[in-house]
């Protein structure tokens, strides 16, 4: 197998184009180099302890487990310290892809089973196996300033079908605004010839009653005025009925006074009775449903317009 059969059998692998395949290869180099260095350094701490502690040709059982508790000790930090960066220098890589993506707008995912993949690890270390067997020149690159961006006609496609959608969103919204406020204006509309309608109903049945009282308070002071006429004659004809019309003048007084109060109450009883035909209940429920729907309107309203 080729060099060029070779690589494309690691794309088909991993899916990975070649430079992702190159940016792949080169954190796993560096990811062998930090595992290299901290081998060396767990086997620097064997060999200054064989240095500095077997000198002797015999040991106590206490004199050895005391060198092996603190050999533990020293390797059990350098391998907690090596998992730690480790585990450090891959989030930094994670960031520099997120960062990559939010600035194109793209959200990744990942994910953690994946990462205890039997198959996959074994194919990882097959891929790292065959990658340090076959050098590449252009697979050597150390690293580069940045990652590589994003195709710029997939941005602009995705940056174009979002701005399509948001004015698509906000066609909806206007349409419904409008919509809204046909509906307002039709409500106030209403509102306004419902209550044109119930004064003007008010003002012909208030009409008809005063045309009446007017009628009857007249025909009382026409009784009286009569009756004051009728008086001063008998009063001036023969003073023995003077007494009687007296009587009579006041006996009318209270008539007049009693109708007047009849009047009030029958004015009153005309008002409630009004208030609870047909006409006045049917015009009175009108405004109460117009006002409820106004009321509704502005609420949704108040829901679309732009906050200051």
């Amino acid at each position: 197998m080729g060099v060029p059969d070779l690589q494309e059998h690691r794309q088909a692998e991993f899916g990975f184009n070649e430079q992702h395949q190159n940016e792949v290869i080169n954190y796993m180099r560096f990811a062998r180099s930090k595992r290299v260095l901290r081998l060396k350094t767990i086997d620097s701490c064997f060999e200054e302890l064989k240095d500095s502690r077997l000198v002797e040709e015999t040991f106590t059982v206490d004199e050895v487990k005391e060198m092996l508790d603190g050999l533990q000790v020293v390797v059990r930090g350098e391998v907690e310290m090596e998992l730690i960066n480790t585990a450090h220098t891959n989030v930094l890589l994670l960031r520099q892809l997120f960062s990559q993506a939010e600035k194109f707008y793209l959200r990744l995912q990942s994910d953690i089973s994946e990462l205890e993949n039997r198959d996959l690890l074994e194919q990882v270390a097959e891929f790292e196996k065959t990658d340090f067997k076959t050098p590449d020149k252009k697979n050597q690159e150390t690293s580069k300033p940045k990652l590589a961006p994003l195709n710029e006609g997939g941005v602009s496609e995705l940056l174009n079908k979002e701005i399509a959608r948001l004015q698509e969103e906000n066609d909806k919204l206007k349409t419904r605004l409008r919509t809204l406020e046909s509906q307002a204006t039709s409500a106030l509309d209403d509102r306004s010839k419902a209550e044109r309608a119930l004064k003007d109903l008010q003002k012909v049945q208030g009409e008809q009653q005063f045309a009446a009282r007017s009628q009857e308070i007249g025909s009382l002071e026409d009784t009286v005025a009569a009756l004051k006429v009728d008086y001063e004659k008998s009063l001036s004809a023969n003073s023995v009925s003077n007494k009687s019309l007296q009587e009579n003048l006041i006996s009318a007084k209270h008539d007049l006074l009693r109708v007047q109060e009849q009047l009030s109450l029958a004015e009153k009883e005309l008002d409630k009775k009004f208030q609870q035909t047909a006409a006045y209940r049917n015009m009175k429920e009108i405004l109460t449903k117009k006002n409820e729907q106004i009321k509704e309107i502005r609420k949704r309203l108040q829901k679309y317009e732009p906050s200051e």
